[in-house]
């Protein structure tokens, strides 16, 4: 069954590297589409806007479904959009492109999630997501890297490199992968009536809402990570891309590690901890008068982040278990909907602060007012703990 890993790790690993792909290129697509800074921004929304749109309705399809079509149904899609963005002449194009790219990826990485617990015994699901988790880290740690080098020759390199491995990948996943057939008790529901059934699960608001607040102020700060240290440390594209070797490194480690911590700290004083040291360590980022400075709070503010994403993905899992394809979706949507705010948002306080200081500070906010909706749920008390542990 090694296999299978491998295969969730390639697969988060390609989707991972086009999800952040956009970040590094940020200074040299607002070059040669003559967009400024506080509109770039949308080049990384308008994938995630069409992630975060379709997920809502790929998850609950999928849970009458073989998953394994619908993860290959989704990769072509998937090659073929960002196929076009690497010959995209304009600007509009490349949001058009990018909005297709991320229509596709709503169909395949929720379609992960779903299939780990149907795979895998209990006892393991937390370190299974972990591995699937550190294809999103190595995306980081070399896919971001190798495409801003690949850059250096040709903006649109990344793209084609990018494309044709998710078609070997697809090939890869439709002989390798067994079926993951799906039963659904009324195969005549209709979507809302599904997602009004998730939403009756307990506190089920609460944990969505702090974890896309989780997730915007990661994604805020990302977006614009490249902008910062082009405009502020005056690094070009490839030094970027070195630089994230480090970051990817840090989300690796959390993921992959993180599942030992988890078991001897519990769920509630894992989640406490890690948003609390988030929040100061984003305030404490704008503030980096070095750009060694700056890239060591990133990489705990990645390694900290490599360690809780599993967790709560886990969490949420386990709100509504008859119903993990839609719980997948709705929260690989909710993770996007928090990447197009951050894209949107970062843009204008990036202008407005005249720097990462607005970013610093929002990102920070994101990350405390999550407590006050996991203390809503329950998630702090112990009895809501042994439940979680289950």
């Amino acid at each position: 069954m090694k296999k299978i890993p491998l295969l969730f790790f390639t697969t988060t690993f390609i989707i991972g590297t086009d999800t952040f792909l956009i970040s590094p290129l940020l200074p040299v697509l607002s070059h040669i589409y003559h967009t400024p800074s506080n509109l770039a921004g949308w080049m990384v929304s308008a994938y995630a806007l069409g992630y975060a749109l379709f997920a809502l309705i790929a998850g609950p399809l999928s849970d009458g479904m073989d998953r394994k079509k619908v993860m290959i149904f989704g990769l072509s899609g998937f090659t073929l959009a960002t196929f076009l963005c690497a010959v995209s002449p304009s600007f509009p194009t490349m949001i058009l492109f990018r909005f297709l790219a991320g229509i596709s990826a709503a169909f395949v990485t929720p379609q992960i999630w779903a299939a780990i617990p149907q795979l895998v015994a209990p006892k393991s699901i937390i370190k299974t997501m972990g591995v699937a988790t550190a294809g999103l880290s190595v995306s980081q740690m070399i896919g971001l890297p190798a495409g801003s080098y690949l850059a250096v020759f040709s903006w649109r390199a990344p793209f084609l490199a990018l494309s044709f491995s998710a078609l070997l990948l697809n090939f890869a996943i439709g002989s390798l992968l067994p079926s993951l057939s799906t039963v659904r008790t009324n195969r005549n529901r209709h979507i809302d009536r599904i997602y009004n059934s998730v939403m009756k699960a307990p506190h089920v608001f609460n944990y969505f809402a702090g974890y896309f607040m989780f997730q915007t102020g990661f994604f805020t700060s990302y977006a614009f990570l490249g902008i910062w240290f082009t405009q502020d440390f005056s690094l070009n594209v490839a030094s970027i891309g070195t630089n994230m070797i480090l970051l990817g490194l840090g989300n690796l480690i959390g993921s992959l590690f993180g599942s030992r911590l988890v078991a001897r700290a519990g769920v509630a004083k894992s989640v406490l901890f890690s948003l609390i040291f988030l929040s100061i360590t984003y305030v404490l980022l704008p503030l980096s008068g070095s750009l060694w400075i700056a890239e060591g709070l990133f990489l705990l503010i990645f390694l900290v982040g490599g360690f809780i994403f599993p967790v709560l993905m886990s969490t949420l899992q386990s709100l509504a278990p008859s119903a993990r394809g839609t719980i997948s979706a709705l929260a690989s949507a909710v993770m996007y909907a928090g990447t197009t705010v951050g894209g949107v948002i970062g843009g204008f306080l990036f202008d407005w602060f005249h720097g990462f200081i607005g970013i610093g500070l929002f990102a920070a906010a994101m990350n405390v007012i999550p407590l006050l909706f996991f203390q809503r749920a329950g998630l702090f008390h112990d009895k809501k703990e042994k439940g979680m542990r289950r």
